[in-house]
């Protein structure tokens, strides 16, 4: 397979470095609804993600994407590119390691994702023949673009489907699942988004 289509994929095995692909825990999907694209889906999987997938010998970075799209990126230094064409295409929610302190989060998340939410506790992906694998090695996290995406994560949490925090980044409002806390809706002392543009420090704007 020519370079250039393995570039931003650590889907597929890989034999001589070790790699090999973990899918996404089919409970978590599923609770958000149907979904129209995967652009980064294995070439051997279990069950359908979406309606259409791109795995690596498609090259879903340089594909058109149409409709709601499920991305759940290979892990490492190309995760930012597929949140930059999240961002772009806005119709997208993503699963992604809760990294907060990175650039791709300032620059494609904190200023231009509708709402994310924290899941409570690590997930366990699955091989490609459908068994379960053991307990990541870092916290989990769904990022929407767009409102109906965003909506969808916060019924999920409200209606017990997913267990995590919700944040919604068009108010600030942060929604807990109930076996969390008494009250379900916690409003922070302040939570400003953030703006940043290159080579420049963070900004803080008003919501």
């Amino acid at each position: 397979m020519p370079e250039e289509k393995r570039i931003g994929f650590a889907h597929d095995r890989d034999l001589e470095n070790g790699k090999e692909e973990w899918l996404t825990p089919p409970e978590i999907f599923r609770a958000l609804g149907d979904f129209d694209l995967d652009p980064c889906a294995p070439i051997n999987r279990p069950w359908p993600t979406a309606k259409q997938h791109y795995t690596i010998r498609d090259n879903g970075l340089l594909k058109e994407w149409r409709g709601r799209v499920w991305c759940n990126p290979p892990y490492g230094p190309k995760t930012g590119e597929w949140m930059r064409r999240c961002a772009e295409h806005k119709n997208c929610t993503a699963l992604i390691f809760a990294r907060t302190e990175t650039q791709q989060f300032f620059t494609y998340i904190w200023p231009r994702a509708t709402a994310v939410c924290f899941l409570k506790g690590r997930l366990s992906f699955y091989h490609v023949n459908g068994t379960k694998g053991g307990t990541a090695g870092a916290p989990s996290m769904l990022v929407a673009w767009d409102d109906d995406n965003a909506n969808a994560i916060r019924d999920a949490i409200e209606n017990l489907r997913i267990k995590g925090a919700f944040v919604d980044l068009r108010g600030g409002q942060v929604t807990l699942d109930s076996r969390h806390a008494a009250n379900d809706k916690v409003q922070p002392p302040s939570l400003t988004r953030l703006a940043e543009t290159p080579g420049s420090t963070p900004k803080k704007e008003k919501p």
